[in-house]
C-alpha cells in the first residue's frame, strides 16, 4: 500500500522559509511524478509544483515561481518543496501527491491525475 507523509509545515513570518518533505512508502519514488498542491480556507485546492520522474521537467504555478523549488531524492524516497520569501497568501494546507506513470519526462498540474495523496501539512505565514 502506497503512503505519503508530509512534514515540515509550521508558522513562519513573512519573508521566511520552510522546507516541506513528502516521504513515500510502499513503492519506490522513482515510479511517480510528484506534485505539491495547497488549499487555503474556503478556497479550492490549487496546483503548486510538480516534477517529472527523471527530474528533468518541472512546473510551478505562477505565484510561486522564483520563490519555491520542488525536488526529489529517489534514494531517500522523498520529495521536497523548498519555500522561500513566504507571503501571507501562501498560508494553506499543503498536500503532496504521487502520479504512477510510465512516462519519465513529464509532470502534471492536474490534481485529478494523481493516484495517491498525503494527509497535508499546515503552513501559516504571518504578516
Amino acid at each position: 500500500q502506497v503512503q505519503l507523509v508530509e512534514s515540515g509545515g509550521g508558522l513562519v513570518q513573512a519573508g521566511g522559509s520552510l522546507r516541506l518533505s513528502c516521504a513515500v512508502s510502499g513503492r519506490t519514488l522513482s515510479s511517480f511524478v510528484m506534485g505539491w498542491f495547497r488549499q487555503a480556507p474556503e478556497k479550492e485546492r490549487e496546483f503548486v509544483a510538480s516534477i517529472s520522474r527523471n527530474g528533468g521537467r518541472i512546473g510551478y504555478t505562477e505565484s510561486v515561481k522564483g520563490r519555491f523549488t520542488i525536488s526529489r531524492d529517489d534514494t531517500k524516497n522523498t520529495a521536497y518543496l523548498q519555500m522561500n520569501v513566504l507571503k501571507p497568501e501562501d498560508t494553506a494546507v499543503y498536500f503532496c501527491a504521487a502520479l504512477l506513470t510510465a512516462t519519465i519526462d513529464n509532470y502534471s498540474r492536474r490534481g485529478t491525475e494523481y493516484d495517491y495523496w498525503g494527509q497535508g501539512t499546515q503552513v501559516t505565514v504571518s504578516s
